[in-house]
Parts: structure tokens; sequence; C-alpha cells
């Protein structure tokens, strides 16, 4: 609770206190004028303790010209109250209300400490060695090319890769993921990550203000000032509707005792309480509310959504278009099939790993990763790399050739064709064909889950757009039950196809959206033509997840069903708000102005509306984690459904 908080909720609890002693004096005390003022006084104390700052707030707001707002309906309503000699329930319009304010406070510290609690992984200082010395310097002064060293239980100040040292990172704060990453030397890592264990000497290859860690917090100090449609609805509904119900209000105290010859203390007591019912507090504060707490949500799970406004469109999106490397798959090789011809497969994955050994080719390193032991260089001799064609090599005495098919016809070798989409290698021993390995880009472990959850949340169709070969693109596309693909594409054919798809579904949805995702610098285009542009963060280009409107700080896929999932809480829960917000205040506003209903009424359809609009405003950020996953788990369930994401 913070200090404001505090005070305020001392304010309610001292009023509350007297405003029970004036309740209670007439049936204690002996009833004469002495009491009368007594009894005045405490309601006036209690009035005055809870509500000197709202009736300050609507001093100065006419002074400045603004009049028409919650405050000065509070001040006229509880002010005319007590002038009608209304006292108690014009201190208790002014205790709930500051009531429903604390509430507000609360539910507003607790969806911004979901978000802002990404500030704190923002680096004080960067340790780096200069004159022998290690200094603590400002992360704005290094240099990119400097090296700095990162202690452990110290928040990697800057984006850069690994020069020496073993260690493992907390990345929660930037991905929502629980289990520690293992880094060592050679590999990237970006700001904002803790380092646990050993000391990491890193050099830097970005600039602190370029760095991962300083465009997550642009994002999220300015994920709040784009606001949804549903928002700005609130906002022109209040600015239009408060000096309606003023007038509304002065009417109804004059017209009627004039017309009808009835007291006017009678209509000005309706009129007043029709002011008090009136107030728009429920819309103007749960409304942004759902909406912030929505945002809170996404991040706790590792889904910067940078703005209000991206979230209901991510809400209404019917056409999710997929780029396929480094999305869907991870963009690196790996051994899919082995067939072997006269031997067993193991020993033929052994023959082509030696012979490969030698060689830097992604395509050989996966063979070599497929094999998994310690390669004894003894047994290779007379290795050649024939560019275009494959490897030559003579392992313990035998002739070995591994590489294409152009390599098997060049060498007059007659083998087995493989027609399965893919790298193959063709393997032969002395001049004899051995067998084939196939190769295959990795689809990711979640991917197939990612593309089930996104159709059961309302997702009609997924599409793939790729540069890879039409043999590929579709494969992957039939393993992963995508409804359409599109292979062989340049990046402006992927804006081409984008323009038809949208095109398309606004023939067919008034409302639907179309998202695209992707994580390399060719899909920038794509992704700011789309309306909701859609980054792979983690390995993601800076140019697509600047281009993008929602960024993944990890590179699963399946997180994006759960920022749809939450994307579509957050708008039921404003809708709710605004159906049983205005709902309430009709009915009981033209109870008011019959006469049947009482300030009291008023205080509920004010501030009971208020607290019960804002507690469930609240749910939009209670996700409970969705127990974020690592993808070693996602294999483990083999996509049975089970991801154990809390109720939505």
């Amino acid at each position: 609770m913070t200090k404001k908080q505090r005070k305020l909720l001392n304010r309610i609890i001292i009023a509350a206190i007297l405003f029970i002693a004036g309740m209670v004096s007439p049936h204690v005390l002996p009833e004469n004028q002495i009491t009368g003022y007594i009894e005045f006084a405490v309601f006036l104390a209690s009035y005055a303790i809870v509500g000197w700052d709202i009736i300050w707030k609507a001093i100065c707001n006419i002074r400045q010209g603004e009049v028409f707002d919650e405050n000065f309906l509070m001040m006229i309503a509880t002010v005319g109250a007590f002038i009608l000699g209304e006292h108690s329930e014009g201190v208790a319009v002014m205790l709930f209300y500051q009531v429903g304010e604390w509430f507000q406070s609360y539910a507003v510290a607790k969806s911004r400490k979901s978000i802002t609690s990404l500030m704190d992984i923002r680096p004080d200082y960067a340790n780096v060695e200069r004159d022998g010395k290690l200094e603590q310097v400002d992360p704005d002064e290094v240099q990119i090319g400097e090296i700095i060293t990162v202690k452990p239980g110290e928040k990697i100040p800057i984006d850069g890769t690994i020069v020496s040292g073993i260690s493992t990172l907390d990345t929660s704060a930037l991905t929502g993921e629980s289990l520690p990453r293992e880094v060592e030397e050679g590999m990237d890592v970006i700001s904002g990550c803790i380092n646990q264990s050993g000391i990491l000497k890193i050099k830097t290859t970005k600039e602190f203000g370029e760095s991962t860690v300083a465009k997550i917090l642009d994002l999220v100090e300015n994920s709040s000032e784009k606001k949804a449609r549903t928002e700005n609805f609130i906002t022109r509904f209040a600015r239009y509707y408060t000096p309606i119900v003023v007038f509304a209000a002065l009417a109804l105290a004059i017209i009627p005792p004039i017309v009808t010859g009835g007291s006017f203390s009678e209509w000005v007591y309706r009129a007043l309480t029709f002011l008090v019912i009136s107030c728009p507090c429920a819309l103007v504060i749960s409304i942004p509310l759902s909406f912030f707490g929505g945002l809170g949500g996404a991040s706790k799970c590792g889904v910067l959504v940078k703005g209000s406004n991206y979230l209901e469109a991510l809400a209404d999106t019917e056409v999710i278009v997929f780029d396929k490397t480094g999305t869907l798959t991870k963009g690196s090789f790996a051994v899919s099939k082995i067939k072997a011809n006269g031997m067993s497969n193991d020993a033929l994955l052994e023959i082509a790993a030696y012979a490969e050994d030698y060689s830097t080719h992604p395509i050989s390193q996966s063979i070599k990763r497929a094999y998994g032991k310690e390669i004894n260089n003894s047994r290779v001799q007379d290795v050649q790399e024939i560019a275009g064609h494959g490897v030559s090599a003579v392992i313990d005495g035998r002739k070995v050739l591994a590489g294409n098919a152009k390599f098997m016809n060049r060498e007059h070798i007659a083998y087995e064709p493989c027609n399965e989409a893919g790298n193959v290698i063709y393997v032969a021993v002395d001049n004899k064909f051995a067998g084939f390995i196939l190769i295959e880009d990795e689809i990711k472990e979640d991917a197939p889950f990612a593309i089930k959850q996104l159709k059961a949340s309302g997702i009609k169709q997924t599409v793939m757009l790729t540069g890879d070969n039409d043999a590929v693109g579709r494969k992957v596309a039939a393993k992963l039950g995508l409804d359409k693909v599109y292979t062989q594409l340049l990046p402006a054919d992927k804006v081409a196809h984008v323009e038809e798809l949208l095109q398309s579904l606004h023939q067919t949805s008034s409302k639907g959206k179309l998202a695209f995702v992707g994580d390399g610098i060719n899909d920038a285009p794509v992704l700011a033509r789309a309306d909701v542009g859609i980054a792979m963060g983690g390995l993601g280009s800076d140019a697509a997840i600047e281009a993008a409107d929602v960024v993944l700080m990890t590179d699963e896929p399946y997180k994006i069903a759960i920022a749809k999932k939450i994307a579509r809480k957050t708008l039921a829960i404003a809708y709710e708000n605004i159906v049983f917000a205005i709902g309430i205040k009709l009915i009981v506003l033209a109870l008011g102005a019959l006469g049947f209903a009482s300030m009291w009424a008023a205080v509920f359809a004010d501030v009971g509306v208020s607290v019960i609009a804002i507690l469930n405003a609240i749910r939009a950020l209670n996700v409970k984690k969705y127990d974020v996953k690592s993808t070693a788990t996602f294999a483990k369930i083999n996509y049975t459904g089970n991801l154990n994401c809390k109720t939505i």
C-alpha cells in the first residue's frame, strides 16, 4: 500500500467513526438544541475529514473552466444535502465515494505493479575495465565493442556476445520464463537478464539506448497512450454526459414545483439525488482499468502489447498469418530421417559425421549434433570439400562420399533418390550407395499446440507465407494443420498476399482483424501493414520489433494464443462494466426522478456500482501467471493441451 493510499484509508476510518457517532448520538443524548448542534458538528467534522480534497478539486477545476466533472457533482450534491438538513446522507455519499476512490487507487496500483515490475530490469551501472581497473559507469557511457564484466547477482546492462565465462541467466523479468537459461562463450545475451552464477565478460554489440532493456522500457512507458475504441468512447461519453445530467437535475429542481405547485425542497432533494446517481465514476474508472489490467496480465506472460488499441484488435483477430523460418520453425537444421543401405542407421550416421567433421556448413553441423559423440580425427584422412556437391574423405581406409544428388551423379554412383521435402545427404562407401540422411528445419516444439489453441480461441483461418521452396513449405504447413500456405515469396510478395487476405477478410467480416507473426528484418513491411503485427522478440530483428504492435519476449508461438485469450477476456470485462454501469444508473435515475430512490440508493448507484465494476476490472490482471512453461516441458506433455494456464 502506498503512502497516499494509507492516508486516504486513515481519513476514511476516522470519518466513518465520526459518522457512526453522529448516527447514534440522538439515541444516547437527551433531545434538546445542544444535542442537535453536537450531531451537526460531528457530521460536519466527518464530512470535512473525508471530503475536503474533493471540494478543493472541484473549486480548482471551476477556476480553470473545467466545471462538469465527478468532483463538481459530488460537491453540489453533498453540500445541497447539508443545506436541506440531510446531514447523514450528505456524509454517507462522500464517505462511500471515497471508499470507491480507495478501491480504484488500490486496483490501479495492483495492475500497474505488474507492468512497472519491468522497470526493475533497468541496470544501474556497467562494469568496464579501463586502465587495468574495473570501473562502474553509467550504461549510457559504454561504447559498442567495449568489454563489460557482469558478476553473479548483477543485471546484464547492454546487449552483447559472451567472450569468456559460463553461467545461468534469470530471464523471467523479460520473458516470463521461470527456468534459468544456460549461457557460455560465443552466445549472444540481452540486457535486463540477471546473471546467477559465473562471472561473464561480454563484448557489447549495441549502445544502451538501442539495447533490449531500453526498448522494452520505452514500450511499457508509452503503451497506455494508445487507447482502444472502447476507452475513447467512454472519454467522449463522459464529456457530453456530465453537463447534460447537471442541466437535467436543475430542470428537475425548478420545473415540477412551478408546474405542480409542489414543495421546492422535495424536488431539490430529488435533483440532488439525481446528481449523485448520475456520477459516471464506474465507467470513467473501470474501463481504462480493465485495459490496463490486460496489459499488465500480458506482460506477466512475457508478451508486450504496445497499447490497449492493439489489445482490442487482437481480441477481434480472425485471420493469423505466419512467417515460417524463425517463427514456426527454429531456423536451424536437424536430422529427421536416416535410411541405410547394407548397414545400420547408426553406422551410416557415424560415417557421415566423420566425413563432415571438418566442414562448418550448417548441414554438416546438424549431422554431427545428431551423432552426438566425440570424433577421433586419426580415423579420417584426405578430406576434400567439393563446393556445391559435398565432401570426400577416407575413413578407416574406406573412401566415403557425402553430398547431394549432383555429387552422386558426378561420381557415377547408382543411388535410391529421396522424394521427401528437405535437404538430402547421400552417402557412398567405396563407390557403393550406403543410404541417405534427410535434414530439415526443425518445427518449434510448441508450434502445433499454438495452432490448435489459436483455432480454439476463434481464429478462423491460419496462413503461412515463406520464401522457402514449395515442397518444404507445404510439408511444414501440413504438419501444423495450417489452412493455407504460399511459398517461394519475396518480401514484396508477402505484403501483396497480406493485402489480398485483408481485402477478403473485410468483405466477409465488419470488425475482423488480421495479425501477422514474423521475426526477420524482411518481415518488417508486413508487420507494419497488418492490423496487428506480432514480432518474436527473443531472436527477432530490431526492425521487426520496432514495426510490430505486439512483441513476444520468447520465441514461443503458443504465447500468441495466451495473448489472444487475455485480449478477449479484457474486452469482455470492459463490455460487462459498460452494460452493468449504464443499466443500473438508468434504472436508479428514473426511480430518483420519480421520488422512489433516496440518497442512500444514490450512494449504491454511484459508489456501489463503481466498486463492483472496479473489482470486476481487476480480473483482467488476474491471469495466474498462465504457468508459462518451457519448450522442453511442451515436448514432454506432447501437446496434449495440458498447459495448466489458469482459467481466463
